[in-house]
């Protein structure tokens, strides 16, 4: 391997270590050397890689991030072009998406608010994201909210958001398809006048 694909191969490493160990034990609790240990690369190669946990940390939440993002898009560019219809592909998409690796639910909805400051730039610009997904499917709608829409959006993320720390930190965390049912009717019955 080249010098530059080495450093590739232990980022990407480290990011799979993370992804784990951010999700449990948790970024507060998880060392450097144990990233290190984990990903099988010297205390001296991650910060070739990352400046320090923090750095890492916004890693790992930018990519869950990223990936729930598009596998939102696609499931609402592919759901048909009426509202009702793509609020549940949007929804199931995105609680199915990110539920089925626990991890990825934990650190996106969990951890990200245990982090604290280290995260605000990287959850504002997600949350920024989400909001823009919401108001673009329903832009070219007839359809009008009976509020300004971007504080809409904001808060329907702030409700499917607290729906799924529920399912991330309960001892019997609802059923998926509960929480897709509870937040379509929320976001359906938001666009009611």
């Amino acid at each position: 391997m080249s010098a530059e694909e080495r450093l590739a191969d232990r980022r990407e490493r480290l990011i799979l270590a993370a992804y784990t160990l951010f999700a449990s034990p948790g970024f507060h609790a998880t060392t450097i050397e144990r990233l290190c240990a984990t990903a099988r690369i010297s205390n001296r190669a991650f910060y070739e890689c990352f400046s320090g946990r923090e750095a890492l940390m916004r890693a790992v939440y930018d990519r869950c991030v990223e990936e729930t993002l598009q596998a939102i898009a696609k499931a609402i560019d592919q759901a048909p072009s009426n509202l009702d219809a793509r609020i549940a592909a949007g929804i199931t998409e995105y609680v199915r998406f990110v539920t089925a690796d626990e991890r990825r639910a934990r650190i996106m909805h969990l951890e990200v608010r245990r982090a604290g400051d280290v995260l605000n730039t990287s959850r504002q610009r997600a949350v920024l994201e989400f909001t823009k997904i919401i108001e673009g499917s329903v832009a070219d709608l007839p359809v009008r909210p009976p509020t300004e829409l971007h504080l809409l959006a904001l808060a329907l993320i702030g409700a499917i958001t607290e729906l799924l720390i529920e399912w991330v930190i309960s001892e019997h965390p609802p059923p998926t398809e509960v929480i897709i049912k509870t937040a379509v009717h929320v976001f359906r019955q938001s666009f009611r006048h």
